[in-house]
């Protein structure tokens, strides 16, 4: 018999506390996190699927100097060469939060991949599907657009990046074929969720300023060195998401570069809104208006 939800709720105030700070692309997490984690003796845990990658600065917004003297975690510490899976991303997020919260410190998650968040938040059990080698490959044989529609008739949920990630979609059918998508188990946390956002057409001014922004700092040479240099195939940087994806198309000569800009922003609006979607589900994000705001509500929660 489940536990009733008053009980649920008790024995999360008895679990160590955790700040997260969730919210679509170019709304500014990053220096929120910073003047909050300052401001409550904190360090930041990032939960961004990117970020995780080395050598993918630019095109992910990494934009280190904004931590300053706040410790950062789980941002350039895995080669892009190889595949860094929810699972792992889990038990890392976990151990620097614990690391974190021994020092006596406050822990602030901190992104906009809503499976990395929701999977620390409300404790995925990840860890009961086994490999299923003659499924990946029947699956492997599918292009993108049919393994999405057998996502969506298996009623899946995933986010955007997940959802065009052909890998993923893989991995998300072979968990459903076991009868084991993602469960959620006890959670190991006592979470504030606070969301940051702006109205569409402001974010999209801000996603447009940010990708000129990038231009000008290198995203093209990024790209190009990811392809040279660190010898990543057109479809492994096409996986990165919609800045290498398009940024790729032009460096093979298959857009212009007025037509890479046009692409890339228009993608990365129609980006913002599914996040928000995906976001608007949870009714236990707090909606921030303000910084002493969020400063008011962090003192009550601790």
């Amino acid at each position: 018999m489940p536990k009733p939800i008053k009980t649920m709720a008790r024995e999360r105030k008895n679990q160590p506390k955790l700040v997260v700070i969730l919210g679509p692309t170019a709304c500014g997490k990053t220096k929120l996190a910073v003047n909050l984690a300052k401001a409550f003796n904190g360090e930041i845990v990032s939960a961004d699927s990117r970020q995780v990658y080395k050598k993918l600065d630019i095109g992910t917004g990494k934009d280190l100097q904004d931590y300053g003297s706040v410790p950062y975690h789980l941002i350039d510490i895995a080669s892009p060469k190889t595949q860094f899976t929810l699972a792992k991303y889990q038990k890392l997020a976990y151990q620097a939060i614990d690391k974190i919260i021994g020092r006596g410190k406050m822990p602030f998650l901190v992104g906009g991949s809503g499976l990395y968040l929701q999977a620390v938040i409300d404790g995925y059990n990840l860890t009961e599907a086994q490999p299923d080698q003659k499924l990946r490959k029947r699956l492997n044989k599918k292009n993108l657009d049919q393994l999405q529609k057998l996502v969506k008739k298996e009623r899946i949920e995933l986010n955007q990046s997940d959802f065009n990630n052909k890998r993923r979609l893989i991995r998300a059918l072979e968990i459903k074929s076991q009868n084991k998508q993602p469960l959620k188990s006890k959670p190991r946390y006592d979470c504030l969720i606070l969301g940051l956002k702006y109205p569409r057409e402001i974010i999209n001014q801000r996603i447009d300023k940010r990708m000129n922004s990038w231009l000008k700092e290198g995203l093209i040479e990024e790209v190009k060195n990811l392809r040279e240099k660190e010898g990543l195939s057109w479809n492994r940087l096409d996986e990165f998401g919609l800045e290498y994806r398009y940024t790729a198309k032009y460096l093979k000569d298959e857009i212009d570069y007025t037509a890479m800009i046009e692409e890339m922003k228009n993608k990365l609006h129609q980006f913002a809104k599914r996040q928000l979607t995906w976001f608007n589900r949870d009714r236990r994000i707090i909606w921030l208006k303000s910084l002493s705001q969020a400063k008011k509500l962090i003192t009550n929660f601790l």
